[in-house]
């Protein structure tokens, strides 16, 4: 009895079995489970289309239960098993090239276009549907040969799509420009993120993606941005700016280049140098750019930015401003008494910084006042070089905001920060009062406000009171005998020798500098 009811199991399973024996599901299913686990292994870039070949044979699975089911249905059976195998035919193509392009070719050195993957699984695909058909008793070929108006209607439908097919591989065998690469579609600037057999994806900076046709591609100018033969990607960028005419183009291009010179920014190529130049005249003003080459062309307009804070710093330090409208007017209330009174209080200030200052504590108030009215405001962007080693520069920083680094470079050229100054402390004293060279370099490590003092006024003060030099000439030896009494652990009579002879150096060195009389 029991004998008998299996064998009734069986048979009325057998047609399932049959139908999975000749659809190959078993086959399917080992070389699913194989290509799975060298994607898992190998290329782990490859899982999505893993997932899209197990619905695919998930859906024969599905469709060969069904045709089993039906095969005494002689008019849905072969639609079904024709369904099944087509499903079959997906899975297997998608293995073949998975295992072919994700994780074969790369192996190999092949970097190829997906385009090139996907006509290759297309072709596979429908010469696989031709054999699957005649398999069955459907003769496609004939079928799409004995239809002119069939035939008509598909090639108008696939008409955009197979011009798209054809500019896709064209784009990809000219390798006019690659994945990676930035361009300009019209008046969108944006990275080719894919190229695919329909379409080109560009994403921009803002977060979007312009997908647009092959077959447009193909007909539309596109500029391709930082790609020059056998050149490093870099784009020239342009930085705009504009000054009226009472200042001089050679003074402004002076100006400006003095603070491009040596330039250091990310993403700012050393070659080419970045430059200014003089573009037009215009109706109230002269039109200037800096440019600059780029090295990250996704980082465009924050670069720009920092080009910006150095020109207007190094502007501002020259005292010329940006231009205004010839037409533009401002209407203030202040009147002559008040702009004195606000020039006096500016005055006092900068006296009084100049008294914090132990080079300066023991002048007189006036002569204070005097040197005062002779300093410049000199603002700095982070990351300006506000002196270097060993240039000449003959006056003497005053911080009022900011902070800095001193760097000393070594005979190898490496630079080490050997200290940090902050508001109220001073910086190249030596050079204004002795015309040495700068010893170390000062970089501003935020942005830095600070006030120049030139030699012009110390020689004016000097002339006019000989003997504030001596007064200038302790202070200095005495910095310097401090520095080295600390390092050299010298005794209090070394100290007091070296003090003397420090002294009469720096006053002999005034002295020359200004051309004093000794």
């Amino acid at each position: 009895m029991a004998h008998g009811a299996a064998a009734a199991d069986v048979e009325h399973l057998q047609p399932i079995i049959d139908e999975l024996r000749t659809s190959y599901t078993l086959v399917v299913f080992i070389g699913l489970i194989a290509s799975a686990t060298l994607v898992q292994v190998f290329g782990r870039s490859e899982r999505r289309r893993v997932r899209v070949i197990t619905l695919a044979f998930v859906a024969h699975l599905c469709l060969a239960l069904l045709a089993a089911a039906g095969r005494d249905e002689k008019e849905v059976y072969p639609i079904l098993r024709l369904l099944s195998l087509v499903a079959s035919e997906v899975a297997v193509v998608g293995m073949v090239v998975t295992v072919l392009f994700g994780l074969l070719a790369p192996r190999l050195g092949l970097q190829l276009p997906p385009i090139i993957r996907d006509v290759i699984g297309a072709g596979m695909f429908v010469i696989g549907l031709l054999v699957l058909a005649n398999g069955v008793g459907v003769n496609l070929i004939g079928l799409a040969a004995t239809s002119a108006i069939l035939t008509a209607v598909i090639g108008l439908s696939l008409q955009d799509t197979l011009g798209n097919l054809i500019a896709g591989i064209a784009l990809q065998a000219d390798s006019a420009f690659r994945v990676g690469d930035w361009v300009k579609v019209g008046d969108t600037v944006g990275r080719v993120a894919e190229m695919r057999w329909r379409y080109v994806a560009v994403e921009t900076r803002n977060g979007e993606t312009l997908v647009v046709p092959n077959g447009a591609v193909v007909k539309e100018k596109i500029l391709v941005l930082g790609k020059k033969s056998g050149q490093p990607r870099q784009w020239r960028r342009w930085v705009y700016f504009n000054v009226d005419y009472r200042f001089p183009p050679g003074a402004v291009i002076g100006c400006v280049a003095q603070a491009l010179e040596g330039l250091r920014l990310p993403r700012v190529a050393i070659a080419p140098a970045p430059d200014v130049i003089f573009l037009s005249f215009e109706s109230s003003y002269g039109r200037y750019a800096v440019r600059y080459w780029l090295t990250d062309l996704a980082v465009d307009d924050p670069t720009d930015s920092e080009v910006r804070r150095r020109l207007f710093a190094a502007l501002q330090r020259s005292k010329i401003p940006l231009s205004i409208p010839a037409e533009a007017r401002f209407v203030t209330h202040d009147d002559e008494s008040r702009k004195q009174q606000k020039a006096h209080e500016d005055l006092e200030r900068r006296a009084e910084a100049l008294g914090a200052i132990d080079l300066f504590a023991a002048l007189s108030p006036e002569d204070r006042s005097f040197l005062a009215a002779h300093m410049r405001a000199a603002p700095f962007a982070a990351g300006e070089a506000l002196t270097k080693q060993g240039n000449e520069a003959h006056w003497l920083y005053l911080l009022v905001q900011g902070e800095v680094s001193v760097r000393v470079a070594s005979s190898g050229g490496e630079e080490r920060e050997v200290a940090r100054l902050h508001a109220g402390q001073v910086f190249g004293e030596m050079s204004l009062m002795t015309g040495e060279r700068r010893s170390a370099t000062v970089v501003a490590l935020t942005d830095v406000e600070a006030f120049r003092l030139d030699k012009g006024g110390f020689d004016i003060l000097l002339k006019r009171s000989p003997e504030i030099a001596e007064q200038l000439a302790e202070t200095l030896a005495r910095r310097k005998m401090e520095g080295d009494s600390a390092r050299e652990q010298l005794s209090r009579e070394e100290a007091a020798a070296k003090m003397h002879r420090d002294t009469r150096d720096v006053l002999d060195k005034i002295r020359t500098f200004f051309g004093l009389e000794g």
